[in-house]
């Protein structure tokens, strides 16, 4: 069971009556039994998400339905390779399991070079994996912890962008002018009013469009302020794995792409 994090999404909004301590208790039985998998209390914003047989843990935020949009939980922050690492380099698996290349098909390749750029690793983004690589990902998160994982659609992601309000984007985010060229810890800079993080800049976050293709959204640490925030869209470009020497291209990494990451959406 994921744990809550804030102290007052299960206290019961009923009040007392003769026997009330009984009541309270089998009204926190209760939502602690269903609440921290669904949206049944709207109080309950946020939880942790520990991925099982690791010490690493990730937050989740609720994003309330609209019109047309279920709610959902989206990622506190971009993926990191604290997250991702597991996964991609076999961390949860035994030695004998990887001599026996248990689970290889679904695992990627090792990247040429150094998979972070040198960029920095502990709480850093996870970068310039392809899409396909971010859905494999997402199902092996969904296996582990027996929750539905999956990447956002794109009306999900500008709803958890658009609904964070207005944005300060030279606090809020990473772009060409403040960033180095590079990418820097996820939740440095300041959070939408959600308490969602880098949703503009850092790394550009791939999305399913409503037509099944894939798109990163948001914008990057490489582009001006212009060009990063809630409407920022880019299709996958040949350029992105132009030095790939592998032919065909790898499906697991995008040699040039630096600047792609994700984040993950959950099902309640």
């Amino acid at each position: 069971m994921a744990m809550v994090t804030d102290e007052n999404a299960l206290s019961p909004a009923h009040p007392r009556s003769s026997g009330g301590g009984s009541l309270s208790a089998a009204l926190l039985l209760l939502a602690l039994v269903s609440g921290c998998s669904s949206f049944a209390s709207p109080r309950l914003q946020r939880f942790t998400e520990k991925i099982p047989g690791t010490l690493v843990n990730f937050d989740m935020i609720s994003i309330a339905d609209n019109a047309s949009i279920k709610p959902f939980w989206i990622g506190k922050t971009e993926l990191t390779w604290d997250e991702f690492d597991i996964w991609a380099f076999r961390l949860d698996l035994s030695d004998k399991d990887k001599a026996a290349e248990v689970d290889a098909e679904s695992r990627p390749s090792q990247p040429y070079g150094a998979p972070d750029r040198g960029f920095g690793h502990q709480g850093y983004p996870a970068l310039a994996m392809t899409h396909e690589a971010a859905q494999e990902y997402c199902k092996w998160l969904s296996h582990k912890t027996g929750h539905k994982y999956r990447l956002p659609s794109e009306a999900e992601w500008e709803r958890a962008c658009r609904a964070g309000g207005e944005q300060n984007l030279r606090e809020m985010a990473w772009f060409k002018n403040n960033s180095e060229d590079k990418t820097h810890a996820v939740a440095t800079r300041q959070p939408n009013s959600l308490g969602i993080y880098d949703l503009a800049g850092n790394v550009a976050e791939w999305c399913r469009a409503a037509d099944g293709s894939y798109v990163v959204r948001g914008g990057s640490f490489v582009e001006p302020i212009e060009k990063i925030g809630c409407t920022a869209r880019v299709a996958q470009r040949d350029s992105w794995n132009r030095t790939d020497p592998q032919m065909p291209k790898s499906r697991w990494w995008l040699s040039d792409a630096p600047f792609v990451g994700f984040r993950v959406v959950r099902e309640p």
